[in-house]
């Protein structure tokens, strides 16, 4: 192992359980409901998958950026007030795999701006060696591309990667990039095709740096 690539959302920081409600507080300003069935179906997915998604959903006139940039306001609004929810050891695997001197980025569906701005309020940042966000491939998740890129930002080739990911998106994008994967659920079981081609499960960051052979 050469380097380590993160998800983020839902795996570093619990932002889904904390995300999943607001879609339905953005929706009703413009009229709608957004139900967490709904949102589900976009936990790990890119931007643009997310809004063919509502708009199949919802008919094609769905106003979808308004509602996002709702969202992120509403999002933004809460982590300023109460902080970014840290997952349980993150802050012990990250310190691990500096310790160790291995290079370790973020491979994040999340826009990069956003992702750069949850980190720093995380107070992690400048722990990582490189930032990946959804808006620098062409292909999201669960297309191989954002782990290609962040194992190239890190200097690696993929088979010299491991990835930890919670989403079934996610798994697929590492296991197509080549690159190990350790999955730490956090909302939704991934099917039992998609859990075949894990590396190793965890229950937590910590337990993903015992994995690694880091303790």
């Amino acid at each position: 192992m050469k380097a380590v690539i993160f998800d983020m959302d839902g795996l570093m920081f619990d932002t889904e359980n904390l995300t999943i409600p607001l879609w339905d507080t953005a929706g009703q300003k413009f009229g709608y409901r957004i139900p967490t069935n709904v949102v589900l179906k976009m936990v790990g997915i890119s931007n643009v998958k997310s809004r063919s998604l509502l708009l199949e959903e919802y008919g094609n006139d769905f106003p979808y950026d308004e509602i996002r940039d709702e969202l992120r306001q509403i999002v933004r609004s809460e982590i300023e007030k109460n902080g970014v929810p840290k997952k349980p050891g993150l802050d012990y695997i990250l310190d691990c795999l500096s310790a160790a001197g291995i290079p370790f980025g973020v491979a994040t569906s999340t826009r990069r701006e956003t992702a750069l701005y949850m980190l720093e309020r995380a107070g992690v940042l400048n722990k990582f060696t490189a930032v990946t966000g959804g808006d620098e491939v062409e292909n999201g998740k669960p297309a191989p591309d954002i782990f290609l890129c962040a194992a190239e930002k890190l200097g690696a080739s993929p088979s010299d990667c491991v990835g930890l990911e919670d989403s079934t998106a996610g798994l697929r994008g590492l296991h197509a990039a080549g690159i190990k994967s350790i999955f730490i659920k956090d909302v939704l079981e991934p099917p039992p095709e998609v859990l075949a081609s894990v590396w190793r499960r965890c229950d937590d960051l910590k337990q993903a740096a015992a994995a690694l052979g880091l303790v």
